[in-house]
């Protein structure tokens, strides 16, 4: 058995693999994506899937209803990180499989593949508490710049995390972007990564504060400038797993169950064949007794009595006004009042998560489903 493969083994059984060995596999990776195009060309039959979001034994489940790698095409696209407790394994397991086998998996980048982006949602925070140091999401984040920005099926199905640009009225527009950076968070590759389709006609503001909305006819000029049958993406819950929309010309896949442990939602993955038609494969969380949430900690009596007013919020769209220094803010916990959370972002968020600043202990779950671009870090 190969180092790649005994990694591959150790890594699904949820076992970390050492800093040495995701230096090294970040530095393969980055070898075999740089030879890959912004808009990487892909052969069917393929399985493609949507966000997965650090959800490991979630991501496990989708195997075995899509077939394990390399048996089985696959083309992720995108947001492998945050939110879930097991991001790094989820990225590592997946770039494994593309070291391993390059020519059967296919990985493309989300919003959530970025710097700024993941010292707000978690995989940052993450990394630091499974290694002790900053090093693998750095190693990670220079990774996340190799990545394709999107991929095109037999030439006919466009696969892109967010969706469409005013900036871009071309495949060949997209081939020439610059992707080897940080995401920007304005114009062109911000909009590939950012934007969602919408019941409006031409373009609208976006209300995730990046990227744009875009009507059924902006799609149909797109595809017929193309010569394309279908866009896939994902960048969005779906409670049912995936959702068609323009006279089936664009479709969302969303594959991660049951999202951040509390939506309820199923998960799907779409598989094309040789044919270009479509199967949607919907797909329930795994088990509870193979899922390895870590448990609860009770509040200490401390927090008990103190934990309404101090808090810790993800996402926010904005830096909180505290007497705190940044750095202590950001890696504490972003601490202020209930009060001040509930004027500011209930117009922003369906929801929030929150958890006291002091002991990191649940304190409520009140799920935030759209990610929201958070404008004080630019």
């Amino acid at each position: 058995m190969s180092d790649l493969d005994q990694q591959i083994e150790q890594l699904r059984r949820c076992e970390p693999i050492s800093e040495q060995q995701v230096k090294d596999l970040c530095l393969k990776a980055r070898e075999i994506l740089i030879e890959e195009g912004n808009v990487q060309y892909v052969d069917s039959p393929v399985t493609i899937c949507g966000d997965i979001h650090g959800q490991f034994f979630d991501l496990l489940e989708l195997f075995k209803v899509g077939g394990d790698c390399p048996e089985t095409n696959y083309l992720f696209m995108g947001d492998f990180v945050d939110r879930g407790f097991y991001s790094v394994e989820t990225f590592l397991l997946l770039l494994l499989y593309k070291v391993r086998y390059p020519d059967r998996i296919t990985l493309i980048r989300g919003n959530h593949e970025s710097r700024q982006i993941t010292q707000v949602y978690g995989f940052y925070d993450e990394c630091q508490r499974k290694y002790g140091s900053v090093n693998v999401w750095r190693y990670c984040c220079d990774v996340f710049d190799y990545l394709s920005l999107g991929a095109v099926v037999d030439g006919r199905v466009f696969c892109v995390h967010g969706g469409l640009s005013p900036a871009l009225g071309t495949l060949d527009q997209i081939r020439i972007i610059d992707r080897k950076i940080e995401v920007p968070h304005e114009g062109a590759m911000c909009d590939l990564l950012w934007s969602d389709p919408d019941d409006i006609e031409g373009w609208g503001v976006s209300p995730r504060g990046a990227g744009y909305l875009f009507g059924a006819d902006v799609v149909k000029a797109f595809n017929h400038a193309n010569d394309i049958e279908l866009i896939a993406r994902a960048h969005q819950l779906v409670l049912e797993g995936y959702k068609l929309m323009f006279d089936r010309k664009i479709v969302t896949v969303w594959s991660a169950p049951n999202y951040c442990y509390r939506c309820g939602n199923v998960a799907s993955i779409l598989e094309l064949d040789e044919n270009l038609r479509q199967e949607y494969k919907v797909f329930e969380n795994a088990p509870h007794d193979v899922k390895g949430i870590p448990a609860k900690r009770p509040l200490p009596e401390y927090c008990r009595s103190r934990h309404t007013s101090i808090l810790y919020i993800s996402p926010l769209t904005q830096k909180p006004q505290s007497d705190q220094s940044f750095d202590t803010w950001k890696s504490g916990g972003f601490r202020f009042a209930f009060d001040f959370l509930f004027n500011n972002y209930a117009s922003t968020c369906q929801g929030v998560t929150l958890c006291c600043g002091v002991c990191s202990g649940l304190v409520e779950a009140v799920f935030c489903d759209s990610d929201v671009y958070p404008n004080w870090l630019t």
